[in-house]
């Protein structure tokens, strides 16, 4: 009997720290499904240079990036991002006590990554978390601009494709700014479109020369989300019907 009482409290002790060892195992964890969402947040066929992966990651919130490995996206093996995330958990017991841990894993951004691919756990690298400037803001689409250029064609007229052009040419538009022209049965339609970020809607202008009618409108949000087919010069010759 002594021998029992001797044993009891090293029993419970050592189920102390069972117990703490699965909530470590718990927070780290959940640790992990934040840096496996933020691999699915980057995970895209995009090509993207590292500058633009590590700024969206270190966008996610609960995501810090510490390093970067790789130039693209598309060069080599991809990019391999280093986060810093964190995940807790409680204990179990009479007492419950939260845990908190905070862990580094890689996650790899590639046209080869699995979607939800595992993250890998690494060694948290020295240093505070990197950070990066804001992109660059887009051009503006020149809207009244373009509206005042286009040419109007009368009724009964047929629409010129070429004309069409020289008054894009003489807008002068900045150089990031793609412009997109096609003409169809007497009307031409006019696309300029600024690149997005593959999440978020599209800045985009369209535009139709007709006979009676020129028009230059920006298409429902819904439709410039990525996908959606709204920034397109087929758009502009017969635009899809507004959402309701």
């Amino acid at each position: 009997m002594r021998r029992l009482l001797l044993l009891a409290p090293l029993l419970l002790f050592t189920a102390g720290c069972g117990v703490v060892q699965s909530s470590n195992d718990e927070a780290t964890d959940a640790a992990r499904e934040v840096a496996r969402n933020a691999g699915e947040r980057l995970y895209g066929q995009r090509p993207r240079t590292a500058e633009e992966v590590g700024r969206s990651a270190a966008n996610i919130d609960g995501v810090e990036v510490l390093r970067l490995t790789g130039t693209s996206t598309h060069d080599g093996d991809g990019i391999d991002v280093v986060v810093r995330t964190s995940g807790s958990a409680y204990s179990r017991g009479l007492d419950p006590q939260e845990v908190v841990v905070r862990r580094c894993f890689a996650v790899r951004v590639s046209p080869k990554s699995q979607w939800r691919e595992d993250p890998r756990d690494v060694d948290c690298p020295d240093g505070p978390p990197l950070t990066f400037a804001p992109p660059p803001e887009p051009p503006r689409l020149p809207y009244e601009e373009l509206r005042a250029k286009l040419p109007r064609v009368p009724q009964g007229g047929r629409a010129d494709e070429a004309e069409v052009r020289r008054s894009l040419a003489a807008l002068d538009l900045d150089p990031a700014i793609r412009t997109e022209v096609k003409a169809d049965g007497g009307r031409v339609g006019v696309l300029l479109l600024v690149k997005g970020n593959g999440f978020d809607a599209q800045d985009c202008l369209l535009a139709r020369v007709a006979p009676g009618a020129t028009e230059v409108w920006v298409p429902p949000r819904i439709q410039r989300m990525p996908g959606e087919g709204g920034c397109t010069v087929g758009n502009a010759l017969d635009p899809k019907p507004s959402p309701h």
